[in-house]
Formats: C-alpha cells, structure tokens, sequence
C-alpha cells in the first residue's frame, strides 16, 4: 500500500473516532452540567476544541501512517488502538456520564500512550515526530482542565 492510502485510512480511522466521541459526549459541553462547572481560567473557547482536534488528527494521522510504514508492527497496531480506545471513551465518561475523576485519569492514561509513541518511535520517524507533538501538548492541556474541574468541584 502507498503512504497517500495509509493516510486516507489513518484519516478515515482518526476522524471517525472524533465522530464517535462527539457522538457519545451528547451535546456534553452544551449541557447545564457542564456549564456550572467551575472551569479553569485558561479553558478556551469552544470554537478552539474543533479547529485544535482537527489540526491534530490530520498531523496524527500523517505521522501514523508514516510510522505504520516504516515499522508495520503489531505493537504500533495495539499501541494505536489502546489511544482509540482511550480517546473515544473520555467523552463518554467526562460528558456523558460525569465522572470527572475517571475521566481524568482516562485522559492522563491517553497522555501517556500518546508519550509512549512520542519517545518510543523518536529514532524511527526523526523529524516527523513534530507531527505528535501537536497532539500530546493538547492533552496536557486537556489533561489540566480536567484535573481543575475535578479539584474545583
């Protein structure tokens, strides 16, 4: 298979978890629950998730299919579903369901698995380890609204 096809299914694949997500969030950030939440200061406009989440998941998704090519592993295969997984479900948890604590430690547990591709394949994809950086810098972000919400709630 060419790199181009390996992004289109990294694309289709990454994109269709964002849909899942916002699928199984319920209209979550527009909720009355979300909306009395106590929220960090430095919580950005909704409009910022969108554009943030799109930029990442096209970078991810080229960096992915860069990787899946040069190494065509198994572990980068269940280290990329494990981070699926983890990212569909912290919208369940967080929005739909409200446990702000296992949402946190889902997104902490997401950060890391994001931090494991960053290090473990660094002498593999060189400079294209730019294209995670965009993503594991979001969920520290994401990882520290949680954690404010769950501490000031």
């Amino acid at each position: 298979m060419t790199l181009f096809k390996y992004i289109i299914v990294f694309l289709i694949l990454n994109f269709g978890a964002l849909a899942i997500g916002s699928w199984l969030m319920a209209n979550g950030p527009q909720t009355d629950w979300y909306q009395s939440l106590n929220k960090a200061p430095w919580t950005p406009p909704g409009w910022v998730f969108g554009f943030a989440w799109t930029s990442i998941m096209i970078c991810f998704s080229i960096y992915m299919a860069y990787l899946y090519k040069q190494i065509n592993k198994t572990s980068v295969i269940i280290l990329f579903v494990v981070q699926f997984l983890l990212n569909v479900i912290w919208n369940y948890i967080f929005f739909n369901q409200h446990l702000v604590g296992l949402g946190f430690t889902t997104i902490v547990l997401l950060t890391v698995v994001v931090a494991v591709f960053t290090i473990k394949y660094i002498g593999k994809m060189g400079l294209l380890t730019l294209l995670i950086l965009p993503y594991l810098i979001w969920l520290c972000i994401a990882s520290s609204l949680n954690a404010y919400i769950l501490l000031n709630n």
